[in-house]
């Protein structure tokens, strides 16, 4: 099932987010935390892409049985900026094989050390190109409230963002944040640039302060005063932080939900305890 259909269905939707494994002898037991997060029948869950399309047949062998063991719609996320065209049409040659059609096309982190002036590809845009021209995809793109950190201003994050949905991108999903004045602002903003497809908003449950650093290492997402508080008042004890982690990213979605964003996709971290809570806090909310 096409993911853009699911959007577009009137209702509000729930998604997760999984990644597979790094390494073979890990694929086991992160195989079993998607299952448990599948077996919550969420609306559709994402499957990252490693760095360097590392874990490629791992996404594709995860999203896979989280479709046909679940039935639950999937989305693949492939990233093209270290890959050359072969290795991209080899990828989707296999995710067209194991009954994948919905994909979200990411530019991707740059290696270390890595050339980009070798680069076939350069930004999403072109990987849309690429998958339309390969297949019958629903496509998806990334996209930053707080604008992606390597554009100078939010108007030329902007304007990038446009060419991606001018190219044939049906919805895009958003970045972490934890304020969520800064997406109402930014919705504004693009709807005024004429970008008018759905919008998904990624929540992160941060359920320990160890994660605060890596967040804002990947994403420089502003932290508001009281989300502060909370890691303050108990980073230092690990249930407590884990339950009012749970809380606060719960008390964003039902504001979201409450203000007409209709689609939420969680950063689930692969922890089936954590999808469970939310989904149980918001179960009347979501029907």
């Amino acid at each position: 099932m096409k993911i853009i259909d699911i959007i577009n269905s009137g209702k509000p939707t729930l998604s997760m987010e999984v990644f597979p494994p790094k390494t073979d002898d890990k694929f086991n037991s992160i195989k079993q935390a998607t299952e448990e997060i599948a077996a919550l029948k969420p609306d559709f869950m994402s499957v990252t892409y490693g760095a360097g399309g590392g874990t490629s047949e791992f996404t594709a062998d995860i999203a896979e049985n989280i479709q046909n063991k679940y039935g639950v719609p999937t989305l693949a996320h492939l990233t093209c900026v270290s890959s050359d065209k072969e290795k991209i049409d080899g990828v989707v040659e296999n995710l067209k094989a194991k009954g994948i059609e919905n994909v979200l096309a990411l530019r991707g982190d740059i290696p270390e050390g890595f050339d980009r002036e070798k680069c076939r590809y350069h930004y999403a845009s072109e990987l849309i190109d690429e998958l339309k021209a390969l297949g019958d995809f629903c496509i998806g793109g990334a996209c930053y409230p707080e604008s992606h950190p390597e554009s100078e201003t939010s108007y030329d994050d902007i304007r990038n963002l446009k060419v991606k949905v001018d190219k044939g991108c049906q919805f895009l999903t958003t970045q972490m944040f934890f304020d969520n004045n800064i997406l109402y602002n930014f919705l504004y903003r693009i709807r005024e640039a004429g970008i008018n497809v759905p919008v998904v908003a990624g929540v992160m449950p941060v359920t320990n302060a160890a994660q605060l650093k890596r967040i804002r290492n990947i994403s420089g997402s502003a932290l508001p005063q009281r989300f502060i508080r909370i890691v303050d008042r108990y980073g230092e004890n690990p249930l407590a932080m884990k339950q009012a982690g749970i809380a606060f990213a719960v008390s964003q979605i039902i504001d979201l939900y409450a203000n007409g964003v209709n689609s939420v996709h969680i950063y689930t971290m692969n922890k089936p305890e954590v999808a469970r809570e939310i989904m149980e806090n918001i179960s009347y909310i979501i029907r």
